[in-house]
């Protein structure tokens, strides 16, 4: 099998389903009980969150761990929503993960104002379109450190800026970028942050969301007194000791992320000169080192997913949440895309990605592609 649809979930790292183990048969104890197992898995709990503090050059009593990425988004805007109800005015983007743009719709239900930005063709943030939006009601700007779909990268550190000199409140959902590009929430002006373990190695049902110290938003789960009464609930504890040593390595790793480049750009060279009519989306536009979305113009991406299925090969048509839908994505149709985006495929690596199985992608890949277009592209 040739795994690469990496940004959907990776592999967990055998070093951290290692790690994991334990806390399932031995050290289960509940990490608010006062014996020893519970002393013990209180103990585990706070090493995982000084590692994962550690990747984001945060403070431990910043981190919230949660079960992922959707509840760290949700978190963050009905946090701020209940927390600040004389501003009612939030701004994210077109291109933003599925999760926020319902969000988006949530809090227009509840009558606030959206202003969602679009994105030029390579999708790229416009920061002039950003600041115009901004307005004195304005509780929140929401953008992606880096789109799950093209990898684009957009510009959090401008971005940050701009949104703190006018006094509101900047959410960085960076579910995509950890682990793949380098993080400083010590310098970057950036208020909330989203991650999710599964898409650095390490298991699903673990994530975290950074709160900026200082500020206090309402928490998303109530119950006890769990996570400094920011997140109540027994947390689960093997997921979050895993993503504690997933992100250690993942720190470790982002050295090698040249040659998870090269192999990218490898892979692309070999379809855009041995495959007619195919365009990779963004390429112009800073990128995630690991991200492709490949357009194959005159054939449909899901018939040459299937097709590629069958030989052992994972990729995906775009994001893994919007699966099965007949329309091109939300994020290629803000890019502007026409007739390729319904033939796009996205082929996302990772450090466990070898030159051998990047070499059989270019070496089958068209042929598949001629001998769908030569039945008609499967298209419907």
């Amino acid at each position: 099998m040739i795994y690469l649809d990496n940004n959907a979930t990776t592999k967990p790292a055998p070093e951290v389903v290692g790690l994991m183990l334990p806390c399932l048969q031995e050290f289960f104890g509940n990490p608010s009980s006062g014996h020893l197992l519970g002393i013990e898995a209180d103990g585990a709990l706070v090493v995982a969150r000084e590692r994962v503090a550690t990747l984001l050059n945060a403070s431990p009593a910043e981190i919230v761990f949660n079960s992922g990425g959707t509840e760290g988004l949700n978190h963050a805007f009905r946090g701020v929503f209940e927390a600040f109800p004389k501003k009612r005015h939030f701004v994210t983007t077109a291109v933003e993960h599925s999760a926020t743009l319902a969000l988006g719709r949530w809090l227009r239900r509840q009558g606030a104002e959206v202003t969602i930005l679009g994105v030029d063709s390579e999708g790229r943030l416009d920061l002039a379109e950003l600041e115009r939006a901004i307005r004195p009601d304005t509780a929140l700007v929401s953008i992606m450190a880096a789109n799950n779909e093209t990898g684009v990268i957009f510009p959090v550190e401008e971005a940050g800026a701009l949104v703190k000199s006018k006094g509101v409140l900047f959410h960085v959902d960076a579910t995509q970028a950890v682990g793949r590009l380098p993080l400083d929430l010590a310098a970057l002006p950036v208020d909330l942050l989203n991650i999710s373990a599964h898409k650095f190695h390490g298991p699903k049902g673990a994530g975290a969301l950074f709160i900026r110290r200082g500020l206090r938003i309402s928490p998303f789960m109530i119950g006890g007194h769990q996570e400094r009464d920011r997140r109540a609930g027994t947390e689960n504890l093997p997921a979050l000791v895993g993503m504690g040593l997933a992100a250690e390595m993942a720190q470790a790793a982002l050295d090698g992320l040249a040659l998870v480049e090269t192999l990218r750009n490898r892979l692309e060279a070999a379809i855009l000169s041995k495959v007619p009519e195919t365009r990779v989306f963004g390429a112009n536009a800073p990128r995630l080192p690991n991200t492709s979305l490949v357009g194959f113009g005159g054939l449909d991406g899901e018939a040459l997913q299937l097709r590629l299925s069958e030989r052992g090969i994972c990729c995906s048509t775009g994001s893994a949440c919007t699966t099965g839908q007949k329309e091109p994505s939300h994020v290629l149709q803000a890019m502007g895309v026409g007739a390729p985006a319904k033939g796009a495929l996205r082929f996302s690596l990772s450090r466990y990605t070898t030159e051998g199985e990047i070499d059989s992608m270019g070496s089958l890949l068209p042929g598949m592609v001629a001998e769908i277009r030569g039945l008609g592209g499967g298209l419907r």
